[in-house]
């Protein structure tokens, strides 16, 4: 009876053994066919940072998460998550992904030229194009701006030429307490790395360009990006703002932010201003042209300024959902998007908006203008051409 028993048992432990072990493989393998690696792969396979991996290829780029879009002279280019980067040169009937040295999440585009490019997102990424947006360079990061900004503030020999400073006008020392607090700003920025995303970026020409982003951080190039240098001592933004937007309205150019602050730069001092505005919100962006300034933002608010931005009027939109970017077409209609895919058209310069009736409106984060009637929308859900007639 007992060696029944026994063998019994015996049977059972083999039996669950064997259970066990299956059941392990089975699921190593689904891991595998998900894309997923177990403990002992993991352990194996060396961190690689992804401000050094390259970007993935995605089957259908054009319907991964896409945060900014730019016109590239006649060309489509779209920047999203992981770095995804993809270009179409017959009007979005097709796609093409373009080659990408990192991975990190970009979040704006702009093209001065047909050919010269800037991209921007998390991790303090640059990247560089001079093929209208089909390859890329990294031009600068996180890791690089700390070193920056150590060098150019805090006297230390951590930069190496990446680091020359551009001809700015003079300004005053600032005060002792001042200084005192830009240094522990600095000294804090530094400590915490590569961790701080530039939100916008826009370039003159092909050698004149600033990048803005998380906390204040603001930097300038003249030289296509070969050196930047910061300007966090040249901005009215002692709370450290957020910087959302950089764009030139007019002959002025003009960094939007939050508690409805928006900066305009002084070119005889080098220095950004703050705007006082009526709006206690964020200012996602900004557009327009000259005598007809428009920030927009939060909750459908839009303000409009035909005086330069020294006075602002509210104007209604009917929209509730945050207005997250604009553009104007070549027959100078201006154009806003919500965060919920309503597309907002402007015939009178910003006076009046009318929403158009699209039938299935998609999510978006990002609009250009491809020529008079449409506009090329970026979203969480991939591309989208839209008429706007």
């Amino acid at each position: 009876m007992k060696f029944r028993i026994l063998l019994i048992a015996l049977i059972t432990v083999v039996i669950l053994s064997s259970s066990l072990a299956f059941a392990a493989k089975f699921w190593d393998g689904f891991g595998a066919l998900m894309g997923q690696k177990n403990d002992k792969v993991a352990v194996e396979t060396p961190y690689q940072d992804i401000l050094d991996t390259p970007a993935p290829r995605s089957r259908f780029p054009a319907k991964a998460v896409l945060n900014g879009v730019a016109m590239a002279g006649s060309r489509i280019v779209v920047v999203g998550q992981l770095s995804q980067i993809v270009y179409s040169d017959d009007g979005g009937k097709s796609w093409t992904q373009a080659g990408v040295p990192v991975s990190s999440d970009l979040l704006a585009v702009h093209f001065p030229t047909p050919q010269q490019g800037w991209a921007v997102g998390h991790d303090g990424i640059v990247l560089h194009s001079t093929d209208g947006g089909a390859n890329w360079i990294k031009q600068f990061d996180g890791r690089a701006a700390a070193q920056v900004m150590e060098s150019h503030y805090m006297g230390a020999k951590t930069c190496t030429g990446c680091h020359v400073a551009p001809d700015l006008p003079k300004i005053g020392k600032p005060e002792k307490y001042e200084a005192v607090g830009l240094m522990e700003e600095i000294k804090k920025f530094t400590d915490q790395g590569a961790d701080k995303p530039f939100l916008d970026v826009w370039f003159a020409d092909e050698n004149t360009g600033y990048i803005v982003g998380a906390f204040s951080l603001i930097f300038r190039t003249n030289n296509g990006g070969k050196s930047w240098v910061p300007l966090y001592d040249r901005i009215d933004n002692p709370k450290r703002y957020h910087l959302y937007a950089v764009r030139p309205v007019g002959k002025d150019l003009f960094i939007t932010a939050e508690q409805g602050v928006i900066f305009k730069l002084d070119e005889k001092s080098g220095r950004f201003n703050a705007i006082k505005t009526p709006y206690n919100g964020t200012f996602f962006g900004i557009t327009g042209k000259q005598g007809a300034v428009v920030a927009f933002g939060m909750r459908g608010n839009v303000f409009r300024s035909s005086d330069d931005g020294a006075s602002w009027d509210k104007i209604e939109t009917g929209v509730p959902a945050g207005l997250v970017s604009g553009t104007i077409t070549t027959d100078g209609q201006f154009v806003l998007v919500s965060q919920g895919g309503r597309v907002l058209v402007s015939s009178d310069s910003g006076s009046s908006f009318k929403q158009v009736l699209i039938e299935r409106p998609m999510p978006a984060s990002g609009v250009t203008s491809v020529d008079t009637t449409t506009i090329a929308l970026a979203g969480p859900l991939g591309m989208k051409i839209q008429s706007i007639k």
